[in-house]
């Protein structure tokens, strides 16, 4: 087994490994940051009454959730210079992912707002709240709750998802992985671990968004859960 997996060779790319390891989680905090804001943009333009603003937020979520999240960072890579706009690497695959996801996250931010019960729209109306108050002060913290697995579902994914980023040049973990492997002619150690690097951060990941929906639990769910 020591002479198929150098332990020596992993030791030595380990630190670079681990470099292109925070790039990846770097790009998947920023990315789904922006998809979480994006996601509730678009999924209140989608609720609105006014349908000049509901279909193209309608059109747009459908239009990127059927179109591969690659062919959406080529366009934006190497077809939005011609019109222009020019982005690093970097910048094109954030922007790209995060738009992707932005579009999913927006139907389960729809599913929550749609789940809060009807007499509490009409509770704030009565109350005479602004559109601003309703949903910041009893909506949101109302639809949020019970979505929490949902988008860390998604926060997982995304991260799972960004090697295909090394197809506009953008150096994460798988695509560092193969950068070491073609100079040593050694994959199996930079493989593995690039595997195992992204098994153990998806875990943790999980693991931290569980107990994260465990806080928000509303306390009487909290005490039956536990008896």
């Amino acid at each position: 087994m020591s002479d198929l997996f150098d332990l020596a060779f992993a030791w030595s790319i380990l630190p670079t490994l681990l470099m292109a390891a925070l790039n990846t989680i770097g790009i998947t905090l920023v990315g789904f940051s922006i998809a979480l804001v994006a996601g509730l943009f678009l999924a209140l333009l989608r609720r609105n009454r006014w349908r000049f603003l509901a279909w193209p937020a309608t059109l747009l979520i459908e239009f990127i959730r059927s179109t591969p999240l690659l062919i959406q960072l080529y366009f934006i890579f190497y077809v939005m210079p011609e019109f222009g706009l020019m982005l690093s690497a970097w910048s094109a695959g954030v922007i790209g992912i995060a738009l992707h996801y932005s579009c999913y996250v927006a139907e389960v931010y729809r599913a929550g707002l749609d789940g809060v019960p009807r007499g509490q729209w009409e509770a704030c109306k009565v109350l005479s709240m602004s559109p601003m108050q309703t949903y910041r002060r009893i909506i949101l913290p109302q639809a949020i709750r019970p979505i929490i697995p949902a988008l860390g579902n998604y926060l997982v994914a995304m991260f799972k998802d960004t090697p295909v980023l090394s197809a506009i040049t953008v150096v994460e973990l798988m695509l560092q992985a193969k950068n070491i492997g073609s100079r040593s002619f050694r994959y199996l150690e930079p493989i593995t671990m690039a595997g195992l690097f992204f098994l153990v951060i998806s875990i943790v990941v999980a693991l931290l968004v569980r107990r994260l929906e465990i806080h928000l639990q509303m306390p009487s769910i909290r005490t039956r859960g536990a008896t």
